[in-house]
């Protein structure tokens, strides 16, 4: 009856996109959490991302890769799948002798060991009809990749040995989301910031791709700016409206939303090769960068609501981002 407990188990992560979704799953499909990590005085910026892989061609494997965004290093850490065991009640995975939730995490990994933990989260809210950040494509089954944001903000209490230095994060922030599915898209753009310079508690996320849709394909895009109690959403399912340019070493992307315009411009920087997902397997790359800088006007009702300029941020564009920009940007 385990097909029956998986589905049961499915059914739930729906409703909690924070939980593993992958029960029952042994072929073409891939999970992973995101967890960014900086500690008060900025000197140490992490990514640590656990995750399980069920390849098309029968290569299975649990990992953690962790990026170094200030050495612009990244390490890839294999363990057999049996190494994986996801909880069905909530978000928290063990993963061999390291531990993750959406409130701690315990690390033991050869240059990377330590605990931390998260306080004050600040979730995306659910919904009925938008039980996360996909809204209501979390319901469509054939999606390639799937995306779940399980805190835009948190503190972070704790410490962390890295390469042998005691590294102590009490008072830094954090933000931690997740993907999953098949594949990553065949192009797109993200990026994300939780340092604007402010005692004002703010974070940025946009992501623009590709979408394969029943035989064809649009640029969908989700993105929300935290500031504060309140969080702005603007999404291809909200019926916002994008614009996006790529300069030399700047991308821009304006959102446009029911009297709300944000414009975001991102400045590239050196980053490091993580693997990503191809029908399971992880055999992509891509480059993010940790040390790329992210500037956001906000406007409501023509009024300037804020400005600023995010530090530390993360930024990937992957893929023929070319498909991704505005028709006037491509010259049509």
């Amino acid at each position: 009856m385990n097909w029956l407990k998986h589905i049961l188990y499915r059914q739930r992560a729906l409703w909690n996109p924070d939980m593993y979704h992958g029960w029952g799953r042994s072929s073409r499909y891939f999970e992973g959490w995101y967890v960014k990590l900086v500690d008060a005085t900025e000197q140490y910026v992490l990514a640590v991302i656990p995750g399980i892989s069920y390849g098309i061609d029968g290569k299975n494997h649990a990992f953690i890769q962790v990026l170094d965004g200030k050495r612009c290093t990244a390490s890839y850490h294999e363990f057999p799948v049996e190494a994986f065991v996801p909880s069905p009640e909530c978000f928290e995975a063990y993963l061999g002798n390291n531990y993750f939730s959406a409130h701690r995490v315990y690390l033991n990994l050869p240059q990377l060991s330590g605990q931390l933990y998260f306080h004050q989260p600040c979730p995306w809210p659910r919904t009925l009809g938008a039980p996360g950040i996909m809204g209501w494509y979390a319901f469509v089954p054939f999606m390639e990749c799937y995306h779940g944001v399980v805190s835009m903000h948190h503190l972070i209490e704790g410490t962390l040995h890295i390469n042998g230095v005691a590294a102590n994060f009490e008072g830094g922030i954090g933000y931690m989301e997740k993907d999953w599915g098949r594949s990553f898209p065949s192009a797109w753009i993200w990026m994300q910031s939780n340092h604007f310079g402010t005692d004002e508690r703010t974070s940025l996320m946009v992501s623009v791709a590709d979408i394969p849709w029943v035989g064809s394909r649009f640029t969908g895009f989700i993105s929300g700016f935290l500031l504060e109690d309140r969080l702005f959403r603007f999404a291809t399912y909200t019926g916002a409206k994008l614009h996006v340019e790529l300069g030399v070493q700047e991308i821009f992307v304006v959102l446009k939303q029911k009297g709300l315009a944000m414009e975001v411009q991102a400045m590239q920087a050196q980053g490091a090769a993580l693997l990503s997902p191809i029908q399971g397997n992880m055999t992509g790359k891509v480059n993010e960068s940790m040390r790329a800088q992210v500037r956001i006007c906000l406007r409501e009702n023509g009024c300037l609501l804020y400005e600023g300029t995010g530090r530390n941020a993360g930024l990937e564009v992957a893929g023929a981002v070319e498909q991704l920009l505005s028709p006037s940007a491509r010259g049509k």
